[in-house]
């Protein structure tokens, strides 16, 4: 497509959660390096909330394989939708064990707190890594709190990491997971990217994927581009992918507003919130021209209003 034309290796711009491109800027990196410092610790819970597209898998994949091997055994949940048989189930196999599909959950137990004293006994720190954890069941939830109640007088055999959309805390917020919610130590929130950070952002992916210089985004265009994208990194994508290919179809190499403009207008997601915001715009002046009405009702219906002052 535009690599050559751009002077580019590789996609700089791809969805896919390469920890190639990742962006150790602002918020992204404190949120590693809680994350390296908390299982350094050996805490049990932490959790990792953002919005859909803020790069919680890209961070989740850049942890595990960031983990030192010979401290850390990582496993990885990258669908929680389970049931608790499903989820020991799921836990053995990461961990190397073998377990029949029919095996009760007394036994999957059992046998995975067999796995991780012997891997304790070796100095392996186990570290589970659940993504989508908001799409866990309760249930699920309360025998995942059970797994990770295996400790020795030191330290848990099990530490966990959560990542998950804003309706984890919710989840979390219930009364039957209040032991739960306890148990997490550190807990991080991924916001959008913000303007500066975005313009870093694009250019680190511009060089990682090969670039020398051959690729411009204009100012307004990054303006342009950080407005529709709202701070997301995956929307960031999708649309500096777009501008590229608008730009590469009209035979330039300076990307500007015109063609992020394209690439907005192609985009459900961003058409989606625009209209939104239209349509919370329309709302709010609608609220505020009644508000008007009715105070302008009130004044004439005073009697200092209506009535003439006799001489």
């Amino acid at each position: 497509m535009y690599l050559e034309h751009f002077g580019l290796r590789e996609f700089p711009f791809s969805l896919t959660p390469d920890t190639h491109f990742f962006f150790e800027y602002g918020h992204y990196r404190d949120a590693f390096d809680t994350l390296v410092v908390a299982l350094g610790g050996g805490e049990g819970f932490i959790k990792v909330t953002g919005e859909v597209g803020t790069g919680k898998t890209l961070l989740c994949r850049k942890l595990l394989n960031s983990l030192d091997q010979e401290a850390f055994y990582t496993a990885y949940i990258p669908n929680p939708y389970l049931t608790p048989p499903a989820l020991g189930l799921a836990l053995a196999e990461e961990l190397g064990l073998e377990l029949a599909r029919n095996v009760g959950q007394h036994r999957a137990v059992k046998e995975v707190t067999r796995r991780l004293i012997q891997l304790h006994a070796e100095g392996k720190q186990v570290v589970l890594l659940i993504d989508e954890a908001q799409a866990m069941p309760g249930e699920t939830l309360e025998a995942l709190r059970l797994l990770t109640n295996l400790e020795t007088e030191k330290r848990k055999l099990l530490q966990v990491v959560l990542f998950g959309q804003p309706e984890l805390d919710e989840h979390l917020s219930e009364r039957a997971n209040r032991q739960l919610r306890q148990r997490i130590t550190f807990s991080y929130r991924l916001p959008p990217i913000d303007r500066q950070g975005m313009e870093a952002y694009v250019s680190h992916r511009l060089l990682v994927a090969g670039s020398t210089g051959n690729v411009h985004f204009a100012p307004d265009a990054l303006d342009a581009l950080h407005h529709y994208s709202r701070g997301i990194p995956r929307l960031v994508n999708i649309l500096s992918h777009k501008a590229l290919m608008a730009g590469y179809g009209q035979g330039v190499r300076d990307v500007a507003v015109q063609h992020v403009e394209m690439a907005a207008q192609d985009t459900e997601d961003v058409q989606r919130s625009t209209d939104t915001r239209r349509q919370g715009l329309l709302i709010a002046l609608a609220l505020a021209a009644v508000v008007v009405l009715a105070v302008l009702a009130w004044w004439l219906g005073q009697p200092w209003f209506a009535e003439p002052v006799q001489p």
